[in-house]
Order: structure tokens, then C-alpha cells, then sequence
């Protein structure tokens, strides 16, 4: 039977605020649902992230469970999700569900690895100019990401970035030193491999762009590729194939793990 499938991560991560204040302030679901005139079924499915939270459910869940307007203010964060697009939207849900990603990035140091300093510089380069509320929206939706970096049961990560995007000083050296500190950090969980592509390794598939590659609890696979302006999120077995091949001689070009902690720190040193 296929698992049905879950609200990207911050939807989910609201669903076990939600659970946790519930259960903090030993208040039934029933209660709830009774009280918002709701389906018992619904706040369970909110809490498990398998569906969004209807407004006047986290509203009544906000005053039953003394929260004090906790659980309201996480309505403007889960609004985000419909400025996604449905390509985006269906990648996260993806990464969300994941078991492994392999990520490739020949320009950036990847979303998933980004200090909150970096995001929020990468935000205010952005043009057209965003808006104050449209930047901590983001940065929330990035962070909330992240989480699947440390979730139970480990998902197995490894990310390639090309040297390009370790010596772009992001934000400023500052910034930039503590983005590559963070790394080095990251680098210790026994799930998390980053490899360092350099410069002196010529011609190689990476130099066509991003990619992240996906594998879900289904065993399901899938692909990211992102330019300036599109995106291209697909489950074609044919595409799948051509860019695990691409990832593959990629890693194989890449210095070694150990090989690239190295490398990192040298650019921290030199900072």
C-alpha cells in the first residue's frame, strides 16, 4: 500500500507545535475539534502534517491551550506554501518524505546548509527588491527545511558544491566565515558528507548547472534542477538515470571527504 503522502516540512513542523501545546496543556483532540466544530480526524491529521491547518482550528487550539498567540502567528508562515510554485511545492513535499538526497551546487552553498545570516543576505540581493515580510517568511521556510538534516530516522545527505560557491563571500567576510564554520559543523553528523569540487579539476557535468536527487520512503525517486527563472522537478526514470550518472562522476571528481574538510578549512583560515 502506498504511503499517503505528507504537507512539506512547515506544515508538518506546525502540525507537532500544534500537538505539543495540545498536549502540554492536556487538552483532548476531541476537545478541540468540538470546540472549533471540527472532525476529530482533522486535528489528527493536522498534527501528523498530513494536512494544513485550517485557520479557526489553530485559533481555538491558540486559546484552548493557553498558547497566547503562538499557534496564530504560524498561520502567516504556512500562507507561504501557496507563493511556491506547484514545482517547487511538489519538490519540497519530496525532500520532506526523504531517505537520501545528493545535492550538487556549482554557485551557492546549498539551501539546506545555509546559516540564517546567508539567507537572509541572499534574500535582500534579490530583484525585484522583496519586502520585509516576504524575506522573514522565506528565511522561516528555509530554516524550517532544515530540519531534515537532523530528523528521525536519519536521512542520508550528501552535498557537492563546487569551489565557486565556497569563495563567494556571501553577506560579507564575516557572514561568510561563519557560513563556512557551519559547514565544518554540519560535516560532523554521521548522515551529513560534504564534498568540495575545485577549480583545478577542468571540465566536469557539473558545469550545466544544479541538481538535487531524491529518494523517498516509497523508494520513489526523483530530480530538482533550477535556473535563473524555471525549474524542472521530474520522476522520469530516463531523466533520473542521465543525472545520477552526471552526480556520480561528479562525486568521483570531488575531493574526498576528509580531502574536503581540509579544503574548507584552509578558506576559513585565509579569512
Amino acid at each position: 500500500m502506498a504511503k499517503e503522502p505528507q504537507l512539506p516540512v512547515v506544515h508538518r513542523y506546525f502540525g507537532q507545535q500544534f500537538q505539543l501545546w495540545r498536549a502540554g496543556a492536556q487538552i483532548r483532540r476531541e476537545d478541540i475539534a468540538e470546540a472549533a466544530r471540527y472532525s476529530v480526524d482533522t486535528v489528527k491529521s493536522v498534527e501528523q502534517g498530513r494536512r494544513p491547518v485550517p485557520p479557526r482550528l489553530a485559533e481555538v487550539a491558540d486559546e484552548m491551550c493557553g498558547a497566547r498567540g503562538k499557534l496564530v502567528a504560524g498561520l502567516s508562515y504556512l500562507n507561504q506554501e501557496k507563493k511556491i510554485p506547484e514545482r517547487s511545492r511538489n519538490f519540497f513535499q519530496c525532500e520532506g518524505d526523504a531517505i537520501a538526497l545528493n545535492s550538487y551546487q556549482p554557485l551557492l552553498i546549498p539551501g539546506l546548509l545555509q546559516t540564517e545570516a546567508t539567507v537572509r543576505a541572499l534574500l535582500n540581493a534579490q530583484r525585484p527588491p522583496l519586502d520585509d515580510e516576504t524575506i522573514e517568511e522565506w528565511v522561516t521556510f528555509r530554516l524550517a527545511r532544515q530540519q531534515v538534516l537532523t530528523r528521525r530516522p536519519l536521512v542520508e545527505c550528501c552535498f557537492v558544491i563546487y569551489e565557486a560557491g565556497l569563495r563567494c563571500p556571501v553577506g560579507g567576510t564575516q557572514v561568510h566565515k561563519e557560513q563556512l564554520l557551519h559547514l565544518l559543523k554540519l560535516a560532523e553528523l554521521r548522515n551529513v558528507t560534504i564534498q568540495v569540487l575545485p577549480f583545478d579539476r577542468g571540465a566536469h557535468p557539473g558545469l550545466d548547472g544544479p541538481m538535487v536527487l531524491v529518494e523517498t520512503t516509497n523508494h520513489e525517486h526523483f530530480a530538482q534542477e533550477d535556473g535563473q527563472s524555471h525549474s524542472q522537478f521530474t520522476s522520469d526514470p530516463d531523466e533520473i538515470s542521465l543525472l545520477t550518472q552526471r552526480y556520480g562522476m561528479i562525486r568521483m571528481q570531488a575531493l574526498s571527504a576528509e580531502e574536503s574538510l581540509r579544503f574548507i578549512q584552509r578558506l576559513v583560515d585565509e579569512l
